[in-house]
């Protein structure tokens, strides 16, 4: 089987596909930093749909997803955004935890699979 990587940098790779699977890093708002966990959360989830188009597959296949937050007061917010941009019916298993984040400012980060 082939690995295909996606966006690769001397750290990491935006993402890698193998088996059937596309595997992401996780993404923080690049446009949306330090605005509210609602709009960095749309902003991720833009970044998400943009990669996994360019895994070959989309939102609608999703197995799996991580969210980080800085402050769990803040899942309402998140999960506004993030029921808004689901696909009803596809939804994947989910964990939500609190965490420190890379730096300040960001106060979301999450991570899925997805099919290809």
């Amino acid at each position: 089987m082939t690995i295909k990587r996606i966006g690769t940098g001397p750290r990491m790779s935006a993402a890698v596909v193998y088996g059937g699977v596309a595997r992401l890093a996780g993404f923080v708002a690049e446009k949306a930093v330090g605005k509210s966990v609602k709009e960095q959360t749309q902003d991720i989830l833009a970044q998400i749909d943009a990669c996994l188009k360019e895994c070959g597959t989309d939102k609608t296949k999703l197995l799996k997803a991580n969210i980080w937050l800085t402050d769990i007061k803040t899942f309402g917010q998140m999960n506004e955004a993030w029921d808004a941009w689901v696909s009803k019916g596809n939804t994947p298993a989910r964990a939500t935890v609190e965490s420190k984040l890379a730096a300040p400012g960001l106060d979301v980060e999450i991570m899925v699979e997805a099919a290809v």
